[in-house]
């Protein structure tokens, strides 16, 4: 049965079919640009075997002439049978469509990554298939507000690889109030399900002082301050919130004197650097460094 990493994954793209396309670019797959991009049914065969059913199957051009077409896997294991289905994917599709096909496999771990990677040899003559893998290593980073707001799927992916970086969390929570009512909470929820447990964390300590309301399991009974006099004081309590949170997941010991000097700093760059040492402190003294 799928997981809910599986079907958040799968989500994103099926929502904004673009995304694929992306994806690619990165990849530097030759992909048409500039023709309408669709989700098509994932309803394949290749008679006389059974149907086949990828994750999602997404087309370049018109719906009934496509120029190209993507079959986007979501893989988070190394799975034996799935060498053998990814091949019979790209042959059937190409043979309803009758255009190049590009298969891209998502992975949430590099390991996973590195497996899909491999070239698939085939029985049938010269047939070998190559995917485009996305893994850890090919998910950027983001930090700036401006390209998580523009690129939300990607910042999504971005909290799943990166949410030990605190500026990759505290950018896509930024840049959430950038994103149409009705989206904001959608990608929260999206990222939510695919962040780790301290990633998870922090992003609920930064939401308790955000000024407009994003459901989570934890943000719908904390719709933060609301008010425009207490946005720079709200903001250093979520961001000393999140130093302790992830003090508190990596179980390191915080005494009553240091907490409260904590939660008193009102620094903002002070809090960041905090909570950059937080994430490989073995010990309170790393936090503070010379401070102490």
């Amino acid at each position: 049965m799928p997981s809910p990493q599986h079907d958040t994954l799968n989500l994103l793209f099926r929502n904004r079919p673009q995304f694929a396309l992306e994806m690619c670019q990165a990849l530097r797959i030759p992909v048409p640009e500039d023709l309408p991009v669709h989700v098509v049914s994932n309803e394949l065969n290749d008679r006389p075997s059974i149907d086949l059913h990828p994750d999602t199957v997404v087309t370049v051009g018109p719906r009934h002439h496509p120029v190209h077409a993507i079959v986007v896997e979501i893989q988070q294991r190394q799975d034996a049978a799935k060498r053998v289905a990814l091949p019979r994917y790209a042959a059937a599709l190409w043979l309803q469509v009758n255009c190049p096909v590009t298969v891209l496999v998502i992975c949430p771990d590099r390991r996973t990554a590195d497996w899909a990677a491999e070239p698939i040899d085939t029985s049938l003559p010269g047939f070998q298939l190559k995917c485009g893998v996305i893994g850890p290593a090919e998910i950027p980073p983001v930090t700036k507000v401006a390209q998580a707001a523009e690129h939300p799927e990607l910042a999504a992916l971005s909290v799943m690889s990166h949410g030990d970086d605190i500026s990759v969390v505290r950018a896509f929570i930024s840049a959430l109030e950038y994103l149409p009512d009705d989206h904001a909470p959608q990608y929260y929820e999206y990222a939510y399900r695919l962040a780790s447990e301290v990633a998870r964390r922090v992003m609920e300590e930064m939401m308790e002082s955000t000024t407009w309301p994003v459901y989570s399991p934890f943000a719908r009974q904390h719709y933060g301050r609301g008010r425009e006099e207490g946005l720079e004081e709200g903001r250093a309590e979520g961001e000393a919130r999140a130093v302790l949170t992830i003090l508190e997941v990596r179980d390191i010991p915080v005494s009553e004197d240091d907490r409260a000097f904590i939660m008193e700093c009102t620094n903002l760059e002070r809090l960041d650097e905090w909570a950059r040492r937080a994430v490989t402190a073995t010990s309170v003294a790393d936090l503070f460094g010379e401070e102490s």
